[in-house]
């Protein structure tokens, strides 16, 4: 099993047919959020090698950071993994955190230099990059070109081993409920078996078994080192248990060991538009969260936007796709809100408390006489990029509280290219959930890279914003909606008010017809008899009128522009 790039390998094998001229299909990506951002891959085929047929199953998980659980799953159902290296561009921030991953289940790692055949590629700077940066052997590295054409050790289980597979993944079908994808470790699992769960010690019979390739194909069974689908009559969604050891009943095995349970470290609230339609929103969510199990969900209610839920994400892009998901899957209309981190408050008593929504942070009275300290969710980064931009990296991560900056040099450079450099440091959470990366990408013109692992709280100087800083966001904000809200048939003010004190406030004039313009002469009184009926329309309007607040006003609020 394998962890790789894209459909070209699929492609070349004839797993999949030859593109027709003109079209451009991506034939392993099934839903259309994968599509656009190509993040998990997952299909099996047939490779003939020296006159022998190899069923090789693929997976190709995302770089980013916030799927770093997505990979972690991923790589616990591989015997492999392919450390692929652009030889044109080098090293990766995100590849040196997959890296160690892999090497923590304890894969056999191929290194790989891919695209050797452009113009910019630098074989032999990048091999010696990869030498320092992961301590493998030149000689080692496979050097190819995937568009020209120009190791790994087979499974351990045996057919006559107990059935032993791990569930790695599911999803929801309407019409077969759970369909659970597993990796069988020893023994062989056929249609009709019936199989038990350590975890939840619940037994149930397969009625459908069969690979990804990379559709469903129904098969007779799976043997040892496949990984394919089965579903089982399971209704429930918190019955797969990601990381669960499945055995045949009656049969029981030592289970395997799972995943690290994921931590949440961006939460955002998600409300539906009409508050009506909750109960659909929050079956939903359940749907969705039982392919992406990393996503916490807990109720919470909002004076001014209902009840909604409360998730908590890996990271804003991790948000991002979640939000999408639930909009092209489940055609749900909702406001999301400003993402957060997660703070520690400590009493004076020594007790924690976990705060992710602002509206739970102590008030100011409180704070003084309750509270001890607050402690707020760092992360260690890492950033490679061209050395020419290490000034500018170093006042980005300055002026978001970074700490403890270091760097080193990964290759010597050339005269064409100069060196490139990998800085580390400290810095808040709170301060990369919104633009950092963004930033990043504009100062070094797009050729930096980036990477954060969690690192834990630390003690920081936080309270709520006092009178002066909230008067001037509550103005912002004003003027912001001011400009986004689309005008209606009758005046809307808009305030924005701290407890019941308002400290800003701009009025949205009415759109309005000239009721006068067919009055040509006659006496004054004529045309104020008309402008005063208009008046009590819209006041009569006013009354019952209703507001819809398009999404954009949400996301204009959330951007720093």
């Amino acid at each position: 099993l394998l962890e790789v790039c894209r459909s070209t390998h699929s492609d070349l094998t004839g797993t999949i047919q030859k593109k027709q001229k003109g079209k451009n299909e991506q034939v392993l990506d099934k839903l259309k959020v994968e599509r656009e951002r190509g993040i998990t891959v997952f299909c099996s085929m047939f490779h003939v090698h020296n006159g022998k047929n190899h069923l090789l199953n693929l997976i190709d998980t995302p770089g980013h950071v916030d799927f770093a659980w997505e990979v972690s799953r991923s790589m616990a159902a591989c015997q492999g993994a392919l450390l692929l290296v652009d030889a044109s561009q080098g090293v990766q921030a995100q590849s040196i955190s997959v890296f160690h991953i892999a090497k923590e289940r304890g894969l056999k790692i191929i290194p790989v230099l891919n695209k050797i055949d452009l113009p910019a590629a630098q074989p032999e700077l990048m091999a010696a990059q990869m030498e320092s940066t992961f301590g493998i052997d030149p000689a080692d590295i496979i050097k190819i070109s995937a568009k020209t054409g120009a190791g790994i050790p087979p499974p351990s289980g045996q057919t006559t081993d107990p059935v032993k597979a791990l569930l790695f993944d599911s999803l929801y079908d309407r019409y077969r409920g759970v369909i659970s994808l597993v990796s069988l470790q020893g023994g062989i699992l056929r249609k009709g078996d019936k199989i038990a769960s350590c975890h939840t010690r619940k037994r149930y019979e397969i009625t459908e078994i069969g690979i990804m390739h990379p559709e469903e194909i129904p098969t007779q069974g799976l043997y040892p080192g496949q990984v394919g689908y089965i579903a089982c009559n399971m209704k429930d969604s918190s019955e797969a248990h990601i990381g669960d050891t499945l055995h045949r009943l009656g049969v029981p095995v030592d289970s395997m060991p799972g995943f690290k349970p994921s931590k949440a470290m961006v939460f955002a609230g998600v409300f539906p538009v009409n508050s009506s339609d909750f109960p659909k929103l929050e079956e939903s969510i359940k749907r969705l969260t039982l392919t992406d199990r990393s996503v916490t969900v807990q109720r919470e209610s909002s004076s001014a936007l209902g009840q909604g839920c409360r998730l908590g994400f890996l990271g804003t892009l991790h948000m991002d796709v979640f939000r999408q998901r639930l909009e092209d899957e489940y055609d749900a209309n909702i406001i999301i809100t400003a993402p957060t981190v997660p703070y520690k408050v400590i009493d004076k008593k020594g007790g924690e408390t976990i705060v992710s929504n602002p509206t739970q942070f102590p008030e100011v009275q409180d704070y003084i006489v309750k509270v001890k300290e607050v402690q707020e969710p760092i992360v260690k980064a890492s950033i490679i990029a061209p050395e020419d931009y290490f000034g500018d990296i170093s006042d980005l991560c300055f002026s978001h509280r970074g700490e403890n900056m270091d760097h080193k040099y990964l290759d010597a450079g050339t005269a064409e290219s100069g060196s490139r450099i990998m800085i580390t440091c400290t810095l808040p959470l709170s301060e990369i959930v919104t633009d950092f990366f963004d930033q990043l990408k504009s100062r070094t013109s797009g050729f930096a890279s980036f990477d954060y692992e969690d690192a834990g709280y630390q003690q920081s100087n936080l309270a709520k914003a006092n009178d002066s800083a909230q008067e001037q966001i509550g103005r912002a904000w004003v003027q912001k909606l001011h400009k986004v809200i689309p005008r209606q048939m009758f005046e809307v003010p808009i305030q924005a008010a701290v407890g019941k004190k308002v400290i800003a406030r701009a009025t949205l004039s009415a759109m309005r017809a000239d009721v006068t313009a067919g009055l040509y002469g006659g006496h004054y009184e004529r045309k104020m008899k008309h402008l005063d009926n208009q008046k009590e329309s819209k006041k009569k309007m006013k009354k019952v009128g209703i507001v819809e607040l398009p999404q954009e006003a949400f996301f204009d609020i959330l951007s720093k522009k």
